[in-house]
């Protein structure tokens, strides 16, 4: 899932709390922002300030899912799809 993946910092909530994926984040040179489990023996630190930005991201995917045409994606040309979120996200920015 995350190879090829070049980032600084990979943000998840807890269901991708395993060893593997931490080890597999880590090994591609990023920072893993993964709250731990409840029942995890050793619980590891990660940033909370920068995990609590993740929740403006997951609201603006839950704007973007009221327009019909973006959610089901309508527009079956990746350069109309892109033209459509740009238009999408104007809206969203002037209300």
């Amino acid at each position: 899932m995350i190879e090829g993946l070049e980032a600084d910092v990979v943000i998840a909530d807890k269901g991708y709390d395993s060893d593997n994926f931490v080890a597999a984040i880590c090994a591609s040179g990023a920072n893993p922002v993964i709250p731990p489990r409840k029942n995890r023996s050793s619980p590891r630190d990660y940033d909370k300030a920068l995990y609590k930005e993740r929740n403006l991201v997951e609201r603006a995917f839950q704007k973007f899912k009221h327009y019909r045409r973006i959610a089901t994606r309508y527009e079956r040309v990746a350069k109309h799809y892109t033209a459509m979120l740009n238009l999408v996200s104007t809206v969203i920015w002037l209300t």
